[in-house]
């Protein structure tokens, strides 16, 4: 009986690394569509057709060269709740992505930020004064270009951090080309929309969103966002706000501008945006 069970266990196992495998293949071997957006900015996208983790995914990617004429920015409003398109067509902005948590009644970031060295938002703490997950990691602005880092375990850790512009959020997918190990919570394990910011081992970033609350696209759970964002190369990456807020806005793209297919007026449309406190905006210098 235990061999039986043995076998079974074995059965499985390789089953899923074979599931993996070809998943990963198909990332790596899809035929993205492909746009110029800027000098050094490409944008790329693809529909896939039940053969990612076994569902329909929608997956958009603007991926940004490491380029002297280009910068990253923040976008932030410490009360108010704003579109992303609308942050991203009144800085002027090549592009913008909706960016960290927020009070969806009040409006604000719940996660710390800092612009130009001021501090808009600070980290709201959990009763006991813990932090949630999307507290432990953060983008980091410095003349323009964008790292991500790991909280330390210190209480004031973001506050030392190094950086002209900050933005708090989280969880931490990638670091050092290394997996970050995830908590089998509800918020990691179900599958959502979801918007990332990763970075290869050649300094491009990309932003990243997958679609999901559809039969066009399914969302995508954290472990697999992790996957995902791996098999692109990626040497670290960090999950943002996802659901409703995830946004990819482009300036000039057809429509109003918006890539995916934002999930807050639920039709399979670009027109579903939510307002949200902030966001990581593409500039030119």
């Amino acid at each position: 009986m235990k061999s039986y069970f043995l076998t079974l266990l074995l059965s499985a196992c390789f089953v899923s690394l074979a599931f993996a495998q070809t998943d990963s293949i198909n990332v790596v071997k899809a035929d993205w569509k492909k746009q110029k957006i800027a000098s050094g900015v490409t944008l790329k996208t693809y529909w896939f057709n039940k053969n990612l983790f076994g569902s329909n995914q929608n997956v958009s990617i603007l991926e940004i060269k490491p380029k002297r004429k280009l910068m990253f920015d923040l976008g932030f409003d410490a009360k108010k709740l704003i579109p992303t398109s609308t942050y991203g067509k009144t800085s002027n902005s090549i592009a913008a992505l909706n960016g960290t948590f927020f009070d969806v009644a009040n409006g604000g970031s719940v996660d710390f930020i800092k612009s130009d060295g001021l501090i808009i938002n600070e980290n709201r703490l959990g009763k006991s004064g813990e932090r949630a997950g999307h507290q432990t990691s953060a983008l980091i602005i410095n003349g323009g270009v964008l790292s991500i880092a790991k909280w330390n375990g210190e209480p004031s850790w973001e506050k030392s951090l190094q950086g002209e512009d900050i933005m708090v959020s989280g969880p931490l997918l990638i670091l050092d080309k290394q997996e970050e190990k995830l908590d089998s919570n509800a918020f990691n394990k179900t599958r959502h929309p979801r918007s990332a910011v990763a970075i290869t081992k050649n300094k491009r970033v990309l932003l990243i969103t997958v679609d999901g609350r559809n039969d066009n696209s399914a969302g995508m759970s954290l472990f697999e966002l992790t996957k995902l964002t791996k098999w692109l190369k990626s040497y670290d990456a960090i999950n943002l706000d996802g659901g409703g807020s995830t946004t990819l806005w482009i300036n000039g793209y057809e429509g109003n501008g918006i890539v995916n297919y934002p999930t807050d007026n639920k039709k399979w449309d670009h027109d579903g945006e939510r307002k949200v406190a902030n966001v990581v905006l593409l500039k030119k210098k």
